[in-house]
């Protein structure tokens, strides 16, 4: 189900003042996108994103004064339309009487913010990004390694929590536990966060729910990060076959992202907070274009071509 945004919702977070068309608050916004409707202003309305909220600002606002009356109710009119959320007036500009009359007849809320148009825009779109992202909650713990974002997943009771401690110990931090809360942006990257009612809290069994923050510091949790990394936690099974030199790169698909994965399998004697800890910084140099484990195998290629050729 489509995600979406009222009206109200808007006026609320921006202090916007309702100039016209009250009724019309419940209409909802379902794109981030915005419009500056200059080539509506012209009469050209063949491509006129009517589904966007409309910025009006000082330039509309100063060629409309240069119609006549009559041509600027004909704009107004066109502006809105029935599916139109809203329309804005920026720099707390005076809003034109044609369109107040028209916002009035088709319910069309208008409203009025002081702020500069651009950093009007700017917010407008960075709050409709937040409210309309695709989002999932994800069993699991959400941690910071290295800068890294790091997803672990797994089984009940199979070790997340106590390793997430273990990460928070050595200097690493905590972002969420038990429930992950991650949402999708625009240009596909994940962010994960906790819920209200656990943020910055750990569970551990046998001593129960700890708080991070206060037992380690402002320093050990933060409210967000990018997720970059999955690692899966899993019993180690003596009959499967598991990836020892590192080439077999895998991914996970979360919400439309594909997330490389990495697969540890737990056993008495492991050290899963060092294995992380080290899984992170090979994740990074695998960015900055750097892999052990092919540089090993071309090694390896050109050291069996030698002895051949000898």
């Amino acid at each position: 189900m489509a995600k979406k945004v009222r009206v109200s919702e808007l006026v609320q977070q921006f202090q916007l003042e309702v100039v016209a068309g009250e009724d019309g608050l419940r209409r909802t916004i379902v794109t981030d996108d915005l419009n500056r409707p200059g080539l509506e202003m012209a009469g050209y309305y063949d491509y006129y994103p009517a589904d966007r909220a409309q910025i009006l600002g000082k330039t509309e606002l100063a060629f409309l004064e240069t119609l006549t009356s009559e041509e600027r109710r004909e704009r107004m009119a066109c502006i809105c339309a029935d599916d139109t959320p809203c329309i804005i007036i920026t720099r707390g500009l005076d809003v034109p009487p044609e369109l107040v009359e028209v916002a009035q007849e088709r319910h069309c809320p208008v409203l009025r913010s002081s702020t500069a148009t651009t950093i009007l825009l700017s917010r407008i779109t960075n709050f409709l990004e937040k409210k309309l992202a695709p989002t999932a909650t994800i069993h699991g713990v959400l941690v910071d390694v290295y800068g890294v974002g790091m997803l672990i997943t797994g089984g009940s009771g199979i070790g997340k929590s106590e390793t997430a401690l273990e990460l928070v110990k050595r200097g690493h931090r905590l972002v969420a536990d038990d429930a992950v809360e991650i949402r999708q942006t625009a240009d596909n990257y994940l962010y994960g966060s906790a819920p209200d009612l656990i943020q910055h809290l750990l569970e551990i069994r046998g001593l129960g729910i700890l708080n991070v923050m206060t037992l380690f510091g402002a320093g050990a949790v933060r409210n967000q990060k990018q997720i970059s990394l999955v690692i899966k936690l899993e019993n180690w099974q003596q009959d499967k076959q598991y990836d020892r030199l590192g080439l077999d790169e895998e991914t996970t698909r979360i919400i439309d992202t594909d997330v490389p994965l990495v697969t540890v399998p737990v056993r008495p004697g492991r050290n899963l907070a060092v294995i992380l800890e080290v899984a992170a910084m090979n994740f990074r140099l695998k960015r900055m274009g750097y892999n052990a484990a092919l540089q090993f195998t071309n090694k390896l290629t050109e050291a069996i071509a030698d002895e051949d050729y000898e």
